[in-house]
């Protein structure tokens, strides 16, 4: 699989809302919660997404806070792959938690 280019910024390249792109090799996001339970639940219900998808986010778990940073290892930069979780993700957060 090979990493997108710069000029690959339509269509499927593009992120959610609230996303970015990172040095323009990984997406990323922060969510919110009101504690760490909330924050937790949230990480695996993530998890179980990526675990289905075969695609796998680095995720920083802090007290009332999730950050995800998605990049697809092999091509070394973001695929369709990274796009595709990251807006499985957002709809996760917008129907389970929903913004903070």
């Amino acid at each position: 699989m090979q990493a997108r280019q710069e000029s690959d910024n339509e269509g499927m390249n593009v992120p959610p809302a609230g996303w970015s792109i990172v040095e323009d090799h990984h997406l990323e996001k922060s969510f919110t919660f009101p504690d760490f339970a909330s924050a937790l639940a949230f990480t695996n219900e993530v998890g179980a997404l990526a675990e289905e998808a075969e695609h796998h986010p680095d995720i920083h778990l802090s007290w009332g806070k999730v950050r995800l940073t998605l990049w697809t290892h092999t091509a070394n930069g973001l695929t369709e792959k990274d796009f595709a979780l990251a807006t499985r993700i957002e709809r996760l957060w917008h129907h389970a938690s929903g913004p903070t």
